[in-house]
């Protein structure tokens, strides 16, 4: 865990009643961001109480919390966010969490009664993992870090790789391991250690809103809106170490940095970009956004003699299989060798605001297998060989699948993220029913947060699935492992709770009109921020080479993985080789994603059986530092 905490380090112990019982033990590596000082240290220690209290994360609203407190009695010794969080919880118990506007994942050990709570934040920015036993329980920020207390089975688990198949990184609550459980976002447990340590049932503080009955004129949306950024950004920018940006060619990141610069005055912007020609890439779109605004700006070129070494350092930090997050990886890692300790991230406005091609897609196809649904099979058979004649195999296959789901929005946003189908998963030895997961291998507690079954608003239904599972399972995870790796910390403005509050009830007409541009809400609210360039362009996402990469500079790394995700003991070793033989022999035919999603389980399970320790990570000591 050193890489996640290079300034300081803390232990505490507290033992069971009379010397006996279970006993509380609670480790912590700090990156000190607020209030640099020993009272910022943790585990800290309720002077009054004896609470004690590790917490990752920042509370943007601590400001506010620590008035409220002072004004009931509180009195603090210094200027952290950890002791505001620790006097709440003594004072409002497990209530706190609900008036928790930030990014979080602790543990508290309430001394008057032996009961430890574990929380973490409503949208799951913050990562928290649990490994629950018999008179025990272990967890972490990191899944590495549950498995290196020996306490824990390495097994893998079949359902958790079928998450990562099925979407490209396994899907909460699961893991790859069957032992270790994502703890569930917006949820709090308390933990008993009265007779053994018994889990209390989970309390759910935070579900996406209802959308609201009542319609919004665009104009007051937009307005409170941008009301509700420039407080984000502000309450974001809050910090005693130094502040970067993340700037691509879009309208999130362009945003934030706007607010910042009229906030901060003089900010530093970073982006990413490629030295091989014919390659498109973000950098200089991005560069112009920088002149634009004022910024001083950064462009981390990757060349192809440096991409395999990123490659495997980039899979040594992930913690857990993923497909995504190389980009992260790398402006991450520039971002803390040029001296910042928190970065600000663009990350959220797709799926909150409508960026994805989904949201269209989705309803487009609702709206066709709605007038196909009274067929007869055999018609809807005919008519989908008909349509799909002379396209690709898989296309077909997909096409099939989300035939066979019917006009139902939920499901069809689902297939629309999928990367192996039913079929392909199946030859690779796993069906969802015999490893307990739904059609869709999902877990039943997978949209715990959500309603989607009862939200009629096709934009919210959109919006919420997009913001659970790819956004919850994928980018926020991946962000924050490859961030954290470099001892960094990524801060994520349009996931401020206010905002996601409000955005969230809002019903989808009032964010993204028919026939308007996408995002169209977030345009209108900064319309005197955007250019008219930038306003105009159309959305056009960040594609790495991957398959390029992986034919050429990283083959060998990949073939590597291929034999390790092949010998897993889980999956058909077999099928495994020859859906990389496939991609190897008809790079046009078999997109890079299917066979990568074999590529990362393989090269977690070579790092997580030859990684100990952060030595392993190459990060500096905290006396180097």
């Amino acid at each position: 865990m050193l890489h996640r905490g290079p300034d300081d380090r803390g232990y505490e112990e507290m033992s069971g009643e009379a010397g006996n019982g279970p006993a509380v033990a609670f480790g912590f590596q700090r990156l000190a961001i607020l209030d640099l000082s020993q009272a910022g240290h943790q585990p800290m220690i309720h002077p009054q109480t004896g609470d004690c209290l590790v917490f990752n994360g920042e509370i943007y609203n601590y400001r506010s919390l620590r008035s409220q407190l002072q004004a009931v009695g509180s009195r603090f010794r210094g200027t952290s966010d950890t002791e505001v969080l620790l006097h709440a919880l003594a004072a409002w118990g497990e209530d706190a969490a609900g008036r928790l506007e930030g990014m979080f994942a602790f543990a508290w050990y309430r001394a008057r009664d032996r009961r430890v709570l574990l929380a973490r934040d409503p949208l799951g920015i913050k990562p928290l993992y649990v490994a629950e036993a018999p008179h025990r329980v272990v967890f972490a920020s990191e899944v590495r870090a549950v498995l290196a207390s020996g306490l824990v089975s390495r097994d893998l688990d079949p359902a958790g790789i079928a998450g990562l198949l099925a979407y490209g990184a396994p899907q909460d609550p699961l893991t790859v391991h069957r032992a270790v459980r994502s703890f569930p976002a917006g949820e709090a447990r308390w933990y008993d250690l009265a007779e053994g340590v018994r889990p209390q049932p989970g309390r759910r503080f935070w579900r996406f809103p209802a959308t609201s009955a009542t319609p919004v004129p665009r104009d007051t949306a937009a307005r409170h809106l941008k009301h509700l950024l420039n407080e984000a950004v502000a309450r974001h920018l809050v910090s005693d170490r130094p502040i970067g940006v993340f700037l691509s060619a879009g309208i999130d990141s362009f945003l934030i940095a706007a607010l910042a610069k009229q906030l901060r005055g003089e900010i530093k912007t970073f982006t990413v970009g490629f030295d091989e020609t014919g390659l498109l890439d973000e950098a200089a779109e991005a560069a112009a956004a920088a002149q634009t605004l004022g910024t001083d700006h950064h462009a981390i070129v990757i060349g192809t003699d440096s991409v395999q070494g990123l490659w495997e350092r980039w899979f040594a930090t992930s913690d857990r299989p993923s497909i995504d997050g190389f980009n992260t990886f790398v402006v991450s890692q520039a971002v803390a060798a040029a001296g910042k300790t928190v970065a600000l991230s663009g990350l959220g406005g797709d799926e909150l605001f409508g960026g994805y091609p989904n949201f269209a897609s989705a309803r487009r196809y609702q709206r066709i297998l709605a007038a196909l649904h009274p067929l007869p099979r055999f018609a809807k058979k005919a008519g989908l060989l008909i349509a799909t004649q002379g396209r690709r195999p898989i296309f077909r296959e997909r096409a099939a699948e989300l035939l066979d789901g019917g006009p139902d929005l939920r499901r069809i946003t689902l297939r629309l993220r999928r990367i192996l189908t039913d079929r392909q998963i199946n030859r690779l030895g796993i069906e969802p029913g015999r490893v307990g997961l739904d059609d869709d291998y999902l877990s039943r507690s997978s949209l715990a947060s959500t309603a989607t079954d009862r939200v009629a608003d096709a934009f919210n239904v959109v919006s919420h699935l997009e913001s659970v599972l790819y956004m919850g399972n994928t980018l926020l995870r991946d962000t924050d492992a490859v961030s954290m790796a470099n001892s960094l910390e990524v801060r994520v403005p349009l996931l401020d709770q206010p905002i996601v509050d409000f955005v969230s009830a809002l019903p989808g007409k009032s964010k993204m009109p028919s026939g308007r541009p996408t995002k169209y809400l977030l345009r209108e609210a900064c319309r005197d921020l955007i250019p008219e360039p930038l306003a105009s362009r159309p959305k056009t996402g960040f594609c790495l080479p991957i398959a390029r990469w992986m034919h050429g500079p990283v083959r060998e790394s990949c073939e590597a993985s291929i034999d390790a995700a092949a010998g897993s003991g889980v999956l058909d070793a077999r099928e495994v080789r020859l859906i990389w033989q496939d991609f190897l022999a008809s790079s046009s035919n078999v997109h890079w994603i299917r066979p990568m999603t074999l590529v990362a389980l393989g090269a977690y399970l070579r790092n997580s059986s030859t990684t100990s320790e952060a030595g392993a990570y190459g990060q500096p000591t905290p006396t180097d530092r």
